[in-house]
């Protein structure tokens, strides 16, 4: 009992002792507190932070991010590198160096320090590049060796390869070098219009075919003149009305909210025109549900047998009516006798010869009637004359107007008028009215450069489905 109780003690007062917190006085005495030992498993991952946080874990990567350090910086580790890679001999600087004068570019490389990237990119390794065996090969050097124991063989003859032959002619024979145009002489050259008869360019196609010139395109294509004009006549930029400015007159102003107020009394004057062809006539009642569900069950209903009785009575008197008045056989025709037949023939040639008499009676006539004739053309043609002036005065009066040109006719924009109330006297406190977007936009459209457009409406391809979250749905329940 003595010695299992002072086997107790002992280890309850070492336990006491590591829990103590103090440092042991030995060189190789650690932390109590990192001494202790955790239990668990080693095989896990949690395991492995556990060891990396030990005291030999931190000492073994402390070792290895040394060596790493020592061969990233050195090449290798400093305990083998010899005495003269890490030290060296001062034996100061000799006299004829110190005198001799150095070259600028000299003193510019000693001035100039190495930058530290370039000494990290420098290779420290020990171990020399394998030699590039490829790339000392030379692809087809067997062939190209006996091409040049060929030329070798016919220039002693005389003969020399084509590209030789070629340099020493050039050199003979130097090529003209072409001078670039300068500016004086493109101010020199005169001008001339690119689309008239007497073009320089066209000198040269002179005399030749014009099918032959059109097909191979060596003829310019000439710019109708329909390209000449423009779509409408209507200005590009419209000067804004008076009345639109920041502080107008008096005038000014009521005369551009008089416009605008046309504007509005034509818009309503169209709603309710539109509203009067769409409303009900005086003489109708509006249909209700029971008139609605009457008419959808007209024919559905039985009939009283009264009434069928009846109708099957007046069917046979219907059905003797009709067989009295079906017609019978038709009667046949008789045949027409030869007399007939020369009697019809004589009065057909009778009416042909009046009808040829009473023609040419009728143009005897009508040379007696040339003045009225000369009359009634005269007349024809100032009507004719008088259409077309009209048609000449109303294709002038419509050009400045937008034309049609898709579904949708143009749509003056609204006038971007301020009330009385609004103007204000100072650009400060001015409020804007209109975009420049839109207005550039509208201004297209009544040029006749664009055809009147609508936003386009999104419409969905498939059905939404609507799905409640289950997690939703249990906060409800």
């Amino acid at each position: 009992m003595a010695a299992g109780s002072n086997g107790d003690g002992a280890r309850r007062c070492s336990k006491s002792n590591a829990d103590s917190g103090f440092l042991g006085l030995r060189p190789t005495s650690v932390d109590p507190a990192l001494r202790r030992r955790r239990r668990g498993p080693r095989n896990k991952k949690r395991g492995w932070r556990r060891l990396a946080q030990e005291p030999l874990g931190l000492e073994v990567d402390q070792f290895l991010e040394d060596v790493r350090l020592q061969e990233r910086t050195t090449g290798g580790l400093v305990s083998e590198a010899p005495d003269e890679k890490l030290f060296f001999v001062d034996t100061g600087s000799k006299e004829k160096e110190r005198k001799r004068k150095k070259t600028r570019i000299q003193k510019k490389s000693l001035l100039q320090k190495p930058l530290r990237v370039d000494l990290v990119l420098e290779n420290t390794s020990k171990i020399p590049a394998p030699k590039d065996i490829l790339a000392h090969q030379v692809p087809n050097a067997k062939k190209l060796r006996r091409k040049e124991q060929l030329w070798e063989k016919l220039a002693k003859q005389g003969e020399l390869p084509r590209d030789v032959r070629r340099a020493q002619a050039r050199l003979l024979n130097p090529p003209l070098a072409k001078t670039k145009p300068g500016p004086e002489d493109t101010i020199q050259r005169p001008f001339y219009d690119l689309w008239a008869p007497d073009n320089p360019l066209d000198k040269p196609l002179e005399g030749q075919d014009a099918f032959f010139l059109e097909q191979t395109k060596k003829k310019g294509v000439r710019r109708p003149p329909r390209l000449h004009i423009k779509p409408s006549p209507a200005p590009a930029v419209e000067v804004t009305p008076a009345g639109a400015s920041y502080n107008p007159t008096f005038e000014d102003h009521q005369a551009l909210l008089l416009a605008a107020h046309e504007v509005e009394l034509q818009r309503e004057k169209e709603a309710g025109k539109l509203e009067r062809r769409l409303a009900l006539p005086a003489t109708e009642q509006v249909a209700t549900q029971a008139s609605t569900f009457r008419e959808l069950c007209e024919g559905l209903l039985e009939e009283s047998d009264g009434e069928a009785e009846q109708d099957t009575g007046e069917e046979p008197e219907a059905g003797g009516a009709e067989t009295s008045q079906a017609p019978g056989r038709l009667p046949s025709v008789e045949k027409k006798t030869e007399q007939q037949r020369r009697r019809e023939k004589a009065a057909r040639r009778l009416r042909v010869q009046q009808v040829a008499l009473r023609a040419a009676r009728l143009r005897h006539q009508e040379l007696f009637r040339l003045r009225g004739i000369k009359a009634q053309v005269a007349q024809r043609l100032a009507e004719l004359a008088r259409r077309r002036e009209q048609r000449r005065i109303r294709r002038l009066a419509e050009a400045d107007k937008p034309r049609r040109l898709g579904r949708l006719k143009y749509q003056a924009p609204d006038i971007d008028v301020q009330l009385s109330d609004e103007l204000s006297g100072s650009l400060r406190t001015l409020k804007p009215e209109g975009h420049i977007l839109r207005d550039r936009f509208k201004s297209f459209q009544r040029r006749n450069m664009i055809e009147p457009r609508e936003r386009a409406k999104f419409k969905r391809k498939y059905k939404v489905k609507l799905v409640e979250k289950r997690a939703f749905r249990e906060i409800q329940l």
